[in-house]
This record gives C-alpha cells, sequence and structure tokens, in this order.
C-alpha cells in the first residue's frame, strides 16, 4: 500500500508551485521594457496583469492600476480569467487533498473514500496547472509576437520574471497532481488486485461421495422363504 509519506510530499509538491503560480498573478512584472519613454524618462516599464509600474532614475517605483480592466486586449483579459480559475481550482484541489491524506484524521473515516478525495484532488490540481500554463504561453507568445513585429506601434516588451515563475509553478503544481494521483490509484489497485476469498495450498475442497444400487445387490426375498 502506498505510504502517507509519498501523498504527503505529492501534495506538498503541488501546493509549491499553487504558491508560485499565485506569486506570478499579484505579480507586475510580466513584461519588461527597458526603452524609456518619451513623456516620462524611466529605466524601465513593467506590467502585470493588474497594473503597470514604472522606475525613475532615482529608484523610485511608480505603480498604477488599469482603470478600465475591460478595455484591455483580448488576450489580457483571458489570462486574468485562466489565472483566477486556476488559483481557485487550487484551493478546491487543497482541501479535497486534505481530507484525502492517509494521515489526517479530518473528515471521513473510510478508506475508500479518503482514496475518491485524494484522487479528486490530484486531478483538479492538474487541471489548475493546465490553466495557468495556457495563459502564461498564450501571453508570453502574444508579447513576442509584437516585438519582432516591424508594424507595430506601441511599446514593445520583453519577458518579464513572472513568466517564468509561472511556467515553473504551473510545471511543480501539475506534477504535484500527478503523483497524488497515480499514489492513490497504485494503493486503490494493490488493495483489490489480490482474490476476494483465500484458501490455503494444504487444504482441499472436500468431495461428495454418492453411493449406487447395483442390480447385483438387489436380492428377492423369496431366496430366504
Amino acid at each position: 500500500m502506498a505510504s502517507s509519506s509519498s501523498q504527503t510530499c505529492a501534495l506538498l509538491l503541488a501546493l509549491t508551485g499553487f504558491t508560485i503560480v499565485l506569486v506570478a498573478t499579484m505579480s507586475n512584472r510580466w513584461t519588461v521594457s527597458s526603452t524609456a519613454t518619451v513623456l516620462v524618462p524611466t529605466d524601465w516599464i513593467s506590467e502585470g496583469l493588474w497594473m503597470e509600474c514604472a522606475v525613475a532614475a532615482s529608484g523610485t517605483v511608480q505603480c498604477k492600476r488599469f482603470f478600465y480592466l475591460l478595455s484591455s486586449d483580448i488576450h489580457i483579459q483571458a489570462c486574468r480569467a485562466l489565472m483566477i480559475i486556476s488559483i481557485l481550482l487550487g484551493f478546491i484541489a487543497t482541501v479535497l487533498s486534505l481530507l484525502g491524506l492517509k494521515c489526517a484524521h479530518i473528515g471521513l473515516s473510510n478508506e475508500d473514500g479518503k482514496v475518491k478525495f485524494a484522487v479528486t484532488g490530484g486531478f483538479i490540481f492538474i487541471l489548475g496547472g493546465l490553466c495557468s500554463m495556457v495563459a502564461v504561453s498564450w501571453y508570453a507568445a502574444m508579447v513576442t509576437i509584437q516585438f519582432f513585429d516591424p508594424l507595430y506601434a506601441g511599446t514593445k516588451y520583453e519577458l518579464g520574471d513572472a513568466l517564468y515563475l509561472g511556467w515553473a509553478g504551473s510545471i511543480l503544481y501539475m506534477l504535484g497532481g500527478l503523483f497524488l494521483t497515480c499514489s492513490c490509484k497504485g494503493k486503490k489497485r494493490e488493495k483489490y488486485s489480490g482474490s476476494k476469498y483465500g484458501y490455503s495450498v494444504g487444504q482441499a475442497a472436500p468431495q461428495q461421495l454418492i453411493y449406487t444400487k447395483t442390480p447385483e445387490a438387489v436380492t428377492s426375498t423369496k431366496e430366504y422363504v
């Protein structure tokens, strides 16, 4: 049977990826530009999903939120939705996985019920990691297209640190869910792999003896008269 330590390690791996994804979602360094704008002489400008920041030569940081979130590009709005969905799935998967841990004495006491909770939590972790992976990859692809487009008139940005954090967190996110699911699947398969009824080698099933009467054994009563 799978030990509780393997389940705990898988859950910690998924939680590490979930935390990194959460930090990347709130970060303002999804894109970084080293080119100073004409109006604001700064060293670099960075943008995130929710606000943009500028660092002046003196070292001061000035950040402002996007006033109209719905006025952003379609891919930015889609990435926001995917990252929010990923975070919500991470919370749900964490609760289900904690209830399904073998070493946890909360929730169900039935072993089969705990396995189902843990497997469900693992699948949700994988789904959450896929959502964040799609969001980060889509955002990076759009930044790359705009950077190499000679007809793009806006500010050309480069890939920021948050994108690399998002990729790393998504991989850990999905690996943790995969290991958690596989450990519980192996445990369940091993439990029910044996036969339902066990017999020892030395025992043999009792044989039923059947007695039949032959015609020679039947004698007439007249012989004794």
